[in-house]
């Protein structure tokens, strides 16, 4: 048996956004035993699972991927949005924009200090569209 939803996320600034309670609104009573798949349908913007409890994590997200692929550089072509366009989608392919999560006992089978997580790449990226599939 399957169900699926497809909904929009309040738009984020830049950044790495803890999105769980968020994503569980949207989401009818989780079965007993399931998966949950969530898609993400952009290519600026990403969804990871790290670190819930520290307001460290993001902050220190964000630092490393803007060091890591940088807005602007000279050798990209892709620019028609801004400089933050091109880095935005090398970001969102390294991260991924799709997420699988085990459902056990009507649960999201996480560890204790996980969460989900938008990336989001652009300044101004805008509310970010997301496909939930829930498979028993």
């Amino acid at each position: 048996m399957a169900f699926q939803t497809e909904f929009s996320l309040r738009p984020q600034k830049r950044g790495f956004h803890l999105i769980t309670d968020e994503i569980l609104s949207h989401l009818p009573d989780l079965p007993k035993c399931g998966i949950l798949n969530l898609f993400m349908k952009h290519t600026s913007a990403a969804l990871t699972i790290n670190e819930n409890a520290d307001p460290d994590v993001p902050s220190d997200l964000k630092q490393i991927f803007n060091r890591l692929v940088k807005d602007g550089e000279t050798y990209y072509n892709h620019v028609l949005e801004g400089d933050d366009d091109m880095s935005a989608h090398a970001k969102s392919s390294i991260i991924g924009v799709s997420l699988t999560i085990p459902i056990t006992n009507g649960r999201l089978n996480m560890g204790v200090w996980q969460g989900i997580y938008l990336c989001e790449f652009r300044t101004n990226g805008g509310s970010r569209k997301i496909i939930a599939t829930i498979i028993e």
